[in-house]
């Protein structure tokens, strides 16, 4: 005769199968959106180290032109210096061309004619102021030639107005003393006399000084 067999070892168990698909449904699940959290915080990472990076691009690229604006400063500095260097000194020396100018204006033509002696002064005179204009232009002082030129307010300085009709208004008719320059700044104004009265100078297309208005601001 046959024992019976245990029912519970012959008994299937049939919700058993199901809930174990669930559980594994659940799993599979869960990890895709485990994964999608970790790709978001990654993103937002990314994204703020490319942030980062550009702001320190910038900062660079600004730093580098500051850098770069500083440095051309510097050498326009270190060139003015270079160029103007002896302005001082040549303003100092333009008083020994005055009076060698002047010394020569009490020596004239005529006078010279008929005295030797004093026709030799002349002529080292002459010499010396040579030399010393010649000086000057080493170091890029020039004198302004002004005599019969258009008056201009910035490089002379008008003293006195003449009537005088055979030249434009404007016209410098005398020059009391001597304008330089030390390559293309003003080292001394000229000290001119100015024309009125005469015929209007043709005016520049870029309306600089001209026409009827005399150095004194009146009209002609």
């Amino acid at each position: 005769m046959h024992k019976s067999q245990d029912p519970s070892n012959t008994t299937s168990h049939p919700n058993r199968e199901p809930l174990d698909a669930l559980a594994d449904d659940a799993t599979e699940a869960a990890a895709p959106a485990s994964d999608g959290g970790e790709d978001s915080a990654l993103q937002a990472r990314v994204a703020a180290l490319e942030a980062e990076n550009r702001k320190l691009k910038e900062d660079y690229l600004r730093a580098l032109a500051e850098a770069e604006n500083a440095r051309r400063m510097a050498d326009r500095r270190i060139e003015d210096n270079n160029k103007f260097a002896v302005s001082n000194f040549a303003k100092a020396l333009l008083g020994v061309a005055d009076n060698l100018g002047r010394a020569l204006l009490a020596a004239p033509g005529q006078a010279r004619e008929t005295n030797e002696p004093l026709n030799n002064l002349a002529i080292g005179i002459e010499m010396t102021e040579r030399e010393l204009q010649r000086t000057l232009g080493d170091y890029k002082v020039r004198r302004i030639q002004s005599l019969n030129a258009p008056f201009d307010p910035n490089l002379h300085q008008a003293v006195q107005e003449v009537e005088d009709t055979s030249v434009p208004t404007g016209t410098v008719v005398q020059v009391y003393q001597d304008g330089y320059q030390i390559h293309d700044r003003l080292l001394r104004p000229a000290m001119v006399v100015v024309s009125r009265g005469g015929p209007k100078r043709d005016v520049p297309q870029d309306g600089a000084s001209g026409g009827d208005s005399g150095p004194f601001g009146g009209a002609a």
